[in-house]
Formats: C-alpha cells, structure tokens, sequence
C-alpha cells in the first residue's frame, strides 16, 4: 500500500477515536465501554507508531533507488567511454548489455541486440570451437583468450580476438563480461575445422535475424549454414500456406520453385550463403554440394503434401508434428523436442485449417500425454 495513503487512513482512524471519545465523556456510558475505547486508542498509537516507521524505511528505500540508479548511470557512461566493444551476457552468451562500440562492430543498434545469442554472430566456420569454448568456461569459471571469426549483421566476417571473464556471486547465476578487439591481417588465423565445403567455395555468409524476410532473385539460390527459414505462398484468399522449412544446408530460391508467390522467412537468427545458379550450371563441386540437399527438399515437400491429404485435422497435425521431428527434432530427458517455435497460425497454415482448430487439438494431445510444452513454448513430442 502507497505510505501516503495509509497514513491518511491512520490520521482519519485517530480522528474517529477521538470524536467517540469525546461523545463518551459527554454520555452515561457503561465502563466497560470505555475500557474498550481506551484498548482501541493505545492500538490507534501503535499503527501510527507503524504508520511514521513505515513512511521512513520508504523514504530511505527511495533514496537507495536514488543511489543504485545513479551509480547504474555512471556504469553505462563508463561503459560507453570504452572505446572497445564490451559486452555483458549470460553464460548461455544471451546479450545482457553492450556499448557503442560493439553495435557499431556488429552493425545493430543497442536495443536490437539485447536478448540476442551472441552464437549467432559467429561465422559458421568457428562457431563450434565457439560453443565448445563457451561449454568450457560454463564448467569452469575462468578468464580466457580467443581467437574467432564474427559474423556481423550484413557485413563481412573478420577475425577477432576474445577476451571473456566469468563472474558468479553466491546467489546469482553465471555472468559473462566480454571484450572484442579486431586482429590485424599479420594476426588472422585460420580455424581448426571446416565442417562446410561452401566455405572452401568462397560463398560469402550473410545473417538475417528471426522474422525477417529473405529476399529472392531469379538468379541466386540460398543454402541455409544455420538457423530455419520458413517458405510459404499464398492462396487467392490470402491465406498463407506453408510449402518447406530449410534447415542446414538445404538451398532455395525462387529458381527452385514454379510459384509466382514465394516468400522465404528467417524463424530463427539465420545464416545463408549465395549461390550463383550459374555457378550450379557450370560447377562440378556445387552440383555435389546442391543436387543432395534439393533432392532432400523435394521429399519433404512431398511429406507436406501427404499431411495435407488426410481428412481429420487431428491426423494432419500429428503427420505435421512426426515430420518436424525428423527436421529439427532435439533429444531431451522428455522425448523429442521441437527446436524452433511455431506458432499455432504457423501449424494452422500447414495443416490447411485455423487457429483456434489447431489449438484446441494441441490441447486435446497434452490431455492424452502424447506431447508437452516446455518453459520457452517448445513442443515436446513423447517418445
């Protein structure tokens, strides 16, 4: 309750007594009524006694805000004095904070950045040294240097050098504090593993973050290196119809579809290579590293087609749900879980029904055990 409130009720109870008092000493009332009377006014002291004591440890609560919130500014201004991209994450490497210098390094704004993973601004070639790394220093708390490759937003990669630092006080959860610093062409380095040939081909990696659109051209096909894109068309009634979804390493493009409305959407911070279907007509080693991964699109495609046959809803979506498990399906103690969020308007437009439709029968499938949500709204499909 607001302090000033409740001691406005305190001063209006005192009033009260008072005024009751007085009637008493001016009528014949009984004594033990007035005994009664002299209980409640010793009771009315005593919240009011409580009343100024509580109004105080407000008014020293407030000036502690005072202080953390001024001490909080100072940190954001030193922080933002430091001329080299600093961030502050959690030890899964979710941005907390960030200065200047490291929007303006990674070519997004402050805002856009907090909450992001800053896996996904590794270039793919590194990122699992990264991730390895990261998993290290989550075991064992330390202060390290590194050597990797960023993938800024729409800009090229470079290589840089690390300096992360843990911290973790009694009763708070690990804290990551980070210090990038670009490394001259004399320092560049070349990473341990080369798990993707599109590397050695040269392609150049650009990010597009989760829910933006990925522009298509007659004249380039995709290959996804990490993350999941979504493409769709749609009916004549405007109605969004899920046609794929591209994982690592599957290509697409508007060359590789018949559909004059073809739209392709990043459903989680997502990295793409372009390829030239030039390069694919006259390349040997763009034929091997394609051909596979187009062939793998079109019998997921005839899968969806096959989902969309059946006649109940219920059957479509559990076909749907069987099939993303195959696609983007992570073990965990529960069963299968689905590792990219849907939403329900995403499942009703591969499912050819509605919303409310597919929620009621996700809902009806909780019931019968045969799947779970997670805290993060991840579908678990039981084993």
């Amino acid at each position: 309750m607001n302090t000033s409130v409740f001691s406005q009720q305190l001063k209006a109870m005192s009033d009260r007594l008072t005024n009751l008092y007085q009637q008493i000493n001016t009528s014949s009332s009984l004594p033990p009524v007035l005994s009664s009377m002299t209980e409640l006014g010793v009771a009315s002291e005593r919240l009011q006694i409580a009343g100024e004591m509580l109004s105080q440890q407000n008014h020293n609560l407030s000036l502690a805000n005072q202080a953390i919130e001024a001490e909080s500014q100072r940190y954001q201004e030193l922080l933002e004095f430091i001329p080299d991209p600093c961030l502050l994450t959690d030890a899964s490497g979710k941005i907390r904070e960030a200065n200047l210098a490291a929007a303006s390094l990674l070519n997004l704004p402050q805002s856009v950045l907090i909450g992001r993973l800053l896996t996904s601004f590794i270039s793919y070639e590194t990122r699992q040294q990264f991730q390895a790394q990261l998993r290290q220093i989550q075991q064992q708390p330390s202060k390290q240097k590194w050597q990797l490759k960023l993938q800024p937003y729409r800009q090229e990669a470079l290589n840089v050098s690390v300096f992360v630092a843990s911290q973790q006080e009694a009763t708070q959860p690990l804290t990551l504090r980070w210090l990038l610093r670009g490394l001259s062409d004399g320092n560049s380095f070349e990473p341990q593993e080369q798990p993707d040939s599109n590397v050695d081909l040269s392609y150049p990696l650009q990010l597009y973050l989760k829910g933006e659109t990925i522009p298509l051209k007659p004249d380039v096909i995709w290959q996804v290196h990490s993350g999941l894109v979504k493409l769709t068309t749609y009916c004549d009634n405007g109605q969004e119809v899920l046609l794929g979804l591209a994982g690592a390493k599957a290509p697409f493009g508007s060359s590789l579809t018949g559909l004059s409305l073809y739209e392709a959407t990043a459903l989680a911070d997502t990295l793409v290579s372009s390829i030239s279907v030039t390069d694919l007509a006259n390349s040997a080693e763009v034929k091997q590293q394609l051909l596979p991964q187009i062939s793998q699109r079109l019998k997921q495609t005839e899968s969806l087609l096959a989902v969309h046959g059946q006649s109940r809803v219920a059957d479509r979506l559990q076909s749907l749900l069987e099939l993303l498990k195959q696609e983007v399906g992570e073990p965990v103690a529960d069963g299968i879980r689905l590792g990219i969020r849907l939403t329900h308007e995403d499942l009703a437009s591969a499912c050819c029904t509605t919303r409310v439709t597919v929620t009621r029968t996700l809902k009806e499938l909780q019931k019968q055990k045969k799947l779970s949500v997670d805290s993060q709204h991840h579908i678990i499909l039981k084993a």
